[in-house]
């Protein structure tokens, strides 16, 4: 990806078979891209694909012996050029995840723009910072929000 104009770089995205790349892989990939970038990028059926397959990812990257009894519901709001909206659910050393809003409450709602999704979940962003900078926003629990990150592994690029 030597190539930094936007359309190059997403066309090479779009043709990358993301079920086949690495958690540490697609950290590199976030790494080496500028925010700008990172939301050029997040357009159309390339959006849809990379979110489906973060959030396709989760439940294998959760890590039960860490969430113990933990129960909770977590709304993600990924705010672009449409708002998505998943849901993952933590209960019973398991990890649900669903793509909408449902009608239960959460107990902590994320919301945060495109670039700012990808770095927290590649390990590029410190999810603390996120928030002090008002990219990173929380409804509700927010001592279980930033804590996230310890329930499951998050790759290091």
């Amino acid at each position: 990806m030597a190539d930094n104009s936007s359309g190059n770089l997403t066309g090479e995205l779009a043709a990358l078979d993301f079920a086949a790349v690495s958690p540490p892989e697609f950290a590199r990939i976030v790494k080496g891209l500028s925010g700008q970038q990172l939301g050029e990028v997040m357009h159309g059926e390339l959006r849809t694909r990379i979110l489906g397959e973060v959030f396709g990812r989760m439940r294998q990257q959760f890590r039960p012996e860490a969430a113990g009894a933990l129960t909770a519901l977590i709304r993600w709001k990924i705010t672009g050029e449409t708002d998505e909206v998943y849901e993952t659910s933590l209960a019973n050393g398991t990890c649900t995840v669903s793509r909408g809003r449902s009608e239960a409450e959460p107990r902590t709602t994320l919301v945060m723009a495109d670039a700012e999704f990808l770095k927290l979940v590649s390990g590029n962003g410190n999810p603390v910072t996120m928030f002090m900078m008002r990219k990173l926003k929380v409804a509700g629990d927010v001592g279980l929000a930033s804590g996230l990150t310890r329930y499951f592994d998050i790759p290091k690029a």
